[in-house]
């Protein structure tokens, strides 16, 4: 009672159900989290406190005989205690349960452990209906290392509002976690921050039964605003893969923190603006660029390529807002012009750029000489301490109005409609769940 008149009763109950979810288990560290999904194939992490021995035992939801149990992945200090299953051969469009086994023990949680594949629907169906969450910035606070004063993380109980709306996966947006000071030194130093944001038990039900893919920025690639001369950037690329498995990331002449994947009719092309990055503070010139030569030919033959009704192009910092007053593709005007003509040009339809990084969320518009309007989303933050940007920004021409926030909030982007008359719903949520705004695109806005 006393921590009812303490703490307020919805908060008193919103404690109740995280002391639930923790559970912990001396033997698990966090987890099991969802990995990608694609037709027939799938992958679960799971990371132990130390050596075990990890099975996933999963069936077709509703259909307990179709029961099969991987073979068993031992953990170890080398490999970080993270064991990391690869489901193959399943049927496509189809739902699963699943059950955690450690040491030959069943791990009870008391929230839904289920994954998914993806329908195979071209040639055969209207395109599928989906959502996907969308966020940035999550500090996860540490006493021992952090800066003196008010904590800079906080409301954690996002991710369980998250996950009470059910979307199929989520982008991550970069700074998915904050290295400090004695973190970016090390490979051990890297691991031990992930490590110890990955548990936090109001994350472990998102984990569990949504799909998670992932690109970095700075916070989560080195030190702050960090660019391609971090001397371990090799490392920090081996240690975010590890924690965010994907089915590849860059390009053999290329390594990076890069990739492109499908889900329905919708294309992510998940963009590195780190790794061959040049100083913030170098003159304009054809070299200043953000993305890299190789990584910029690969985004425009990948668009090319493309075949999806919407192009989502992801990226750790803000693409096309006009107002530079921070980190930015516009620090790098000539690699950006050459982007957004490449598009105008190549009558590339659909684009919809996806942004983190700022601590404040807003949806951006733009339109290029000869070219159809570009929007661009960007959600921050999470749990990071939010902010409101440089002062002029609070009249940036470039903002649809009403879509400026300045609190820890979130994206769901639905995916709806009938072939020729798709849509995207874009929602902005705060903390607790509660939907701040909302607005549509449709396909034929995104087109010449």
């Amino acid at each position: 009672m006393e921590a009812m008149r303490r703490y307020g009763w919805s908060l008193w109950v919103l404690l109740c159900v995280v002391s639930v979810f923790a559970q912990p288990h001396p033997l698990l560290n966090a987890g099991p989290m969802l990995a990608y999904a694609e037709m027939t194939e799938t992958a679960i992490w799971v990371q132990t406190t130390r050596p075990a021995t990890v099975q996933i035992r999963y069936w077709q939801k509703g259909r307990p005989e179709t029961s099969r149990l991987t073979p068993p992945i031992h953990t170890n200090a080398e490999g970080d205690h993270i064991a990391l299953f690869h489901l193959t051969n399943l049927p496509f469009g189809t739902r699963f349960e699943y059950e955690l086994y450690i040491d030959g023990e069943r791990v009870a949680r008391d929230y839904p452990l289920e994954f998914q594949t993806q329908p195979h629907w071209r040639w055969r169906t209207e395109p599928p209906e989906f959502s996907f969450a969308v966020g940035s910035c999550a500090y996860f606070n540490d006493p021992v290392v952090d800066r003196p004063g008010a904590p800079y993380g906080g409301d954690y109980e996002i991710f369980l509002a998250i996950h009470r709306l059910r979307p199929d996966f989520m982008l991550w947006l970069g700074d998915n976690i904050y290295y400090v000071e004695p973190d970016w030194l090390t490979e051990s130093g890297m691991r031990h921050r992930w490590r110890m944001s990955r548990r936090y038990p109001e994350l472990q039900p998102l984990l569990a039964s949504t799909h998670h893919y992932a690109i970095w920025d700075d916070h989560d690639y080195g030190p702050n605003d960090s660019d391609s001369s971090y001397r371990l950037k090799d490392v920090a690329l081996k240690v975010f893969a590890d924690y965010f498995p994907q089915v590849r990331y860059g390009l053999p002449e290329a390594p990076g923190c890069f990739y492109r994947f499908e889900w329905g009719d919708v294309e992510f092309f998940m963009l590195d603006d780190r790794t061959y990055r040049t100083p913030n503070k170098m003159s304009v010139s054809p070299e200043k660029r953000m993305l890299g030569k190789a990584q910029m030919e690969w985004l425009k033959n990948a668009l090319r390529n493309s075949q999806a009704t919407f192009k989502i192009i992801a990226n750790g910092g803000q693409m096309i807002n006009p107002m530079v007053y921070f980190e930015g593709f516009g620090l790098f005007p000539e690699e950006q012009k050459e982007l957004l003509d490449f598009i105008v040009r190549e009558k590339i339809t659909g684009v919809v750029f996806l942004s983190g990084d700022r601590h404040m969320t807003e949806l951006l518009r733009v339109t290029p000489p000869g070219g159809y309007p570009l929007y661009e989303l960007t959600c921050s933050p999470l749990t990071s301490t939010a902010a409101r940007g440089h002062p002029a920004e609070a009249n940036n021409p470039a903002r649809v109005e009403g879509t400026w926030v300045t609190q820890r909030n979130f994206a769901l982007i639905k995916v709806r409609g009938k072939r020729g008359e798709r849509e995207l719903v874009l929602g902005v949520y705060d903390k607790d769940g509660n939907r701040l705004w909302e607005r549509t695109l449709n396909e034929r806005e995104l087109r010449w």
